[in-house]
Parts: structure tokens; C-alpha cells; sequence
């Protein structure tokens, strides 16, 4: 997938290379006002070098005010099969929008690893996804097999007794960025992964059990957990962890307004 970054602004820049650094590929657009420092391709105006490179991406990552990229990408939107995906990120890297294409052009996909790599909150409005409202936390040890990953994460659902068609996210610390099993046990369920920071588990009010072996092997208080809680809102536990062939795994409710 080829990825564009574009920012206006000075604290956009410092986003954008910790977001290059996260997608080794991108390419990044700077404002010619940004100070020299930051290294990137320049641009004048944000319009028109959305008009320039618009179907040359397939994602393209937009460190900047909502309404300034509505007008930047206004004029070049023709259908969601051929437009590219859209995700704004605001300045302080709260979070990560998916604002165009967010299904057929990958942005809500885009908006997670966006998050996962900035520790922003992915933010979903897309309503086959935002009717879903499980989420499914997962701890495991270095190098767990994906077969066991996804066997748990079923066990887990079936004693909760909810189906896999409303999980919204897969969850876990971000000390498992690369572990191999989860991201292949996420990719063989079709469920985006979603890691959480770990000084936000470490800081986390929520109420969840703490583990001695896990503050002693990883420096957490607890992944699986914590992790369905943070990974959405109004959060709440219906499946406390349970271990399945070394595999942890709890699912967490969030409450919607409806």
C-alpha cells in the first residue's frame, strides 16, 4: 500500500517522521514554511498537491485540521472503489480519523495502524463497524503460534457465548507490535489489531486483575485485560481472562448509546 503524509505545520512534521519511521515507505509532503530540519518533499499549497498526487496513493495520511482536508480532497473524490484512503491525525497525535474510503480504500484499516505506531485512538464512524461493540484483548507468549492464537480467541467468544461477528478489534500491548502469531491470528480472523501503549496500561484507573508473572516477565500490570478495556469506550468486562494453551484472552462489551 502506498502511503503519502502531508502537514502543515511545525508539530505536524515531528508526527510525520515518527510516522515514517512506522511505514518505512511513505512518502512525506511538508509545507515550504516548516523549518529545513524536517526532511520531506515541499509543497505550497494543500489543495492542489492533493489534486497532484490524489490517485497516485493509496492511503494518504493528513496531518492537519478536518476542514482543511475536506476542501483539500473535496474536488478530487469520484467513487469509494477508486478513491484512496483518508485519515486525518491532529497535531498532538490524539487521534487517528478515518475520513474517506474507510472500507473499499482501507482508511479505517489505515486509521489503526496509524494509531498503533503514534499511540493516537483510531476513530471509526463507518456503521457496520461501529454497530460491532466486542472487543477481544490477547496476551501470549513470545513466538505463540497463530493456530493457538485463533483458537483461543474462539474459546474465549463461545464461553462468553457472543459470536465473532461483533468484534470490532483484536487487542493487545504494544510490546507485541511484532509478533508474528498475533498479527497472523488477527489477519486469518479479518480483525484489525489494535496495540494499546504501555504506559497507558500502566497508568490505567480500570479495573482489572493484576499478574506478579507478567509484571515480572513484561513490566505490565496485566495485557489481556487491560487491553479490551482501553481499546474502546465505556468499556466493560463480560469475559475476564482465561488461559487456552498459553494463550490469555478476555473480551470486553463497550456500551452504546443505543
Amino acid at each position: 500500500m502506498r502511503i503519502a503524509v502531508i502537514t502543515l505545520s511545525e508539530e505536524g512534521a515531528a508526527v510525520a517522521m515518527r510516522l515514517a519511521e512506522g511505514v518505512p515507505d511513505a512518502d512525506v509532503f511538508l509545507h515550504e514554511s516548516i523549518d529545513p530540519q524536517w526532511h520531506g518533499q515541499r509543497f505550497k499549497s494543500m489543495v492542489r498537491l492533493t489534486e497532484e498526487i490524489f490517485h497516485h496513493y493509496q492511503g494518504l495520511i493528513y496531518i492537519a485540521p478536518c476542514g482543511a482536508v475536506v476542501r483539500a480532497v473535496a474536488q478530487n473524490i469520484k467513487h469509494k472503489t477508486s478513491d484512496p484512503g483518508v485519515v486525518v491525525v491532529d497535531v498532538c497525535a490524539r487521534y487517528a480519523v478515518s475520513l474517506l474510503s474507510g472500507h473499499e480504500g482501507g482508511a479505517n484499516d489505515l486509521a489503526v495502524t496509524v494509531g498503533n505506531i503514534i499511540g493516537a485512538e483510531p476513530v471509526v464512524t463507518t456503521t457496520t463497524d461501529a454497530k460491532k461493540n466486542l472487543i477481544v484483548g490477547v496476551g501470549c507468549r513470545k513466538g505463540a503460534k497463530a493456530a493457538n492464537i485463533v483458537a483461543a480467541v474462539k474459546a474465549g467468544l463461545d464461553e462468553a457465548n457472543v459470536k465473532l461477528d461483533h468484534v470490532r478489534l483484536l487487542s493487545s500491548a504494544d510490546i507485541k507490535a511484532d509478533e508474528k502469531g498475533l498479527i497472523e491470528a488477527a489477519r486469518e480472523l479479518g480483525l484489525p489489531l489494535r496495540l494499546i501503549p504501555s504506559d497507558e496500561i500502566r497508568n490505567s484507573n480500570k479495573q482489572f486483575r493484576h499478574s506478579h508473572f507478567v509484571q515480572e516477565k513484561v513490566n505490565l500490570p496485566a495485557v489481556a485485560e487491560p487491553s479490551a478495556l482501553l481499546a474502546g469506550r465505556r468499556t466493560r468486562l463480560i469475559l475476564r481472562k482465561r488461559k487456552f494453551n498459553g494463550v490469555t484472552v478476555a473480551v470486553a462489551l463497550e456500551n452504546c448509546s443505543w
